[in-house]
């Protein structure tokens, strides 16, 4: 499969959304079958998966982290921070990219996947509460402390991409 470059990292031109597995589009599938998917899509090139801490919530990070662990150092792994998601996987309704928050964030997902780096860490959602450089500054340290390799951005617009990228790279929009 040919491959593109986002930013540092070097991905499968078809990446996987792993959403569907757990949320989003009816009842979770699976677990078995959804691993053996994720391994399947590897198998035919697949490099790149996407998901996120609210999905399931917290489940479809697990699954993800299981079904990547054989072949982990060949693939990259996208996940998101952004919503107020209690540790209890209950919702507080409201966007929360406070840099405590999104280190508080990074930590359990790190844990979730089991993985010792991030390699496409996206905003979800941008908050209006808080500035976008602080956000891509506590990027720019996480990806400093090795937590994290790259920077992207969920549903912003040009100036707030422009805002962000001034601070650390933004290597991803979707």
């Amino acid at each position: 499969m040919q491959t593109r470059k986002l930013g540092p990292l070097e991905v499968s031109a078809m990446g996987y959304g792993c959403m569907g597995l757990d949320s989003g589009y009816g009842p979770a599938q699976d677990w078995q079958a959804g691993v053996q998917l994720i391994r399947d899509a590897f198998a035919r090139g697949v490099t790149h998966f996407d998901t996120a801490e609210a999905y399931g919530p917290f489940t479809n990070e697990q699954r993800v982290g299981e079904a990547v662990a054989p072949f982990r150092d060949q693939v990259t792994v996208a996940t998101k921070f952004g919503f107020g998601i209690n540790p209890d996987g209950t919702r507080s309704g409201a966007l929360n990219s406070r840099p405590e928050h999104i280190r508080e964030v990074v930590d359990a997902s790190l844990g979730r996947l089991k993985i010792g780096v991030i390699d496409l860490l996206y905003q979800h959602r941008v908050d209006p509460a808080v500035p976008i450089e602080d956000v891509a500054g506590t990027i720019r340290e996480l990806v400093g402390e090795g937590k994290v390799r790259a920077y992207g951005l969920s549903e912003a617009g040009p100036q707030t991409i422009r805002r962000a990228h001034a601070v650390h790279p933004v290597s991803a929009v979707q």
